[in-house]
């Protein structure tokens, strides 16, 4: 086995990448309210049915580990924290390691500490850390290839946090395209870059167009990428919130039957779960449920 081969079947974390095959993953178990009036200050359409949530949680979970990929189930975080089951959003995992994000929403901003204390546990180093006034979530990072990282500027993330980014990611070798997301329903309803595209293959990805950012089309465009696209009425409903398993090989929430026809069409494996509660009445879809830690190798 050469240097190269060795590294690689060793490397535990890792890949610049949304589609390749997902080798490990961090999911975090629901967790309990801490008051009656959580779900109404996090914006869920509900209160939250726990039972319901654990149900669908472990049925999401179930079709990845069907996957074969390594499941890093953490504990359900403590009473409140509600939204720390989106566990894409406190962390980014790069080669070089986890970078600690910094949530623009208030109330998230205490689960970084939850994925470091993770990572510290399963051996992931620390790359660096989003610092204030800087604002990062994970649903706003987009690898594009190996040595892309695009960025969507919003309520969420702002332009300190984008630029520490490139600063951490410089000696990776990661250049940082930054694009400004629509005000859409304002800083109340969150919007980041993940709500409107997930790739699923090389140079393939679900789109809703009517959201994106021109500058990313055209760019995406120009590199040869092809989209799958959701339809209108699919959008709310997070059609284009989809995971990648491997390339074409699709975790979804239950329903859009549009645009899960169309990615069949396009040669994908969908696969679903129950997410009405889990996924639906929280706005966070299969993406924002799971943390890869490990692709392609």
């Amino acid at each position: 086995m050469n240097d190269l081969a060795e590294s690689s079947a060793q490397r535990s974390y890792g890949g610049h990448s949304l589609w390749e095959p997902l080798r490990r993953v961090m999911v975090r178990r629901p967790g309990l309210p801490g008051s009656e009036t959580d779900w109404s200050d996090l914006a869920y359409f509900h209160a939250v049915d726990q039972e319901r949530s654990d149900a669908e949680h472990a049925a999401f979970v179930e079709l990845l580990r069907e996957s074969s990929v390594d499941v890093v189930e953490a504990p359900p975080d403590e009473p409140g924290y509600l939204d720390a089951v989106f566990c894409y959003d406190p962390s980014l995992m790069t080669d070089g390691g986890a970078i600690l994000l910094r949530p623009g929403k208030p109330q998230r901003v205490d689960e970084v500490a939850f994925h470091a204390q993770t990572y510290a546990e399963i051996g992931v180093p620390i790359l660096g850390q989003i610092e204030a006034p800087g604002t990062v979530e994970g649903g706003d990072t987009l690898w594009i290839d190996d040595t892309t990282l695009a960025i969507g500027r919003g309520y969420r993330t702002n332009r300190a946090g984008i630029e520490q980014m490139q600063r951490l990611l410089d000696p990776l070798g990661v250049t940082v395209r930054s694009y400004d997301l629509a005000h859409y329903h304002g800083p109340g309803e969150c919007l980041h870059l993940m709500s409107f595209i997930s790739p699923v293959g090389e140079k393939l990805a679900v789109v809703y167009l009517p959201l994106m950012p021109v500058q990313l089309v055209e760019d995406l465009q120009e590199a040869g990428w092809t989209f799958i696209e959701v339809p209108d009425e699919e959008f709310e409903s997070m059609a284009c919130n989809v995971l990648a398993v491997g390339p074409s090989d699709v975790i979804a929430m239950d329903g859009n039957p549009i645009t899960r026809q169309r990615m069949e069409d396009a040669g994908c494996t969908v696969r679903v779960y129950p997410g009405q509660e889990i996924s639906y009445n929280r706005a966070g879809g299969p993406t924002c449920l799971s943390r890869p830690i490990l692709r392609r190798f």
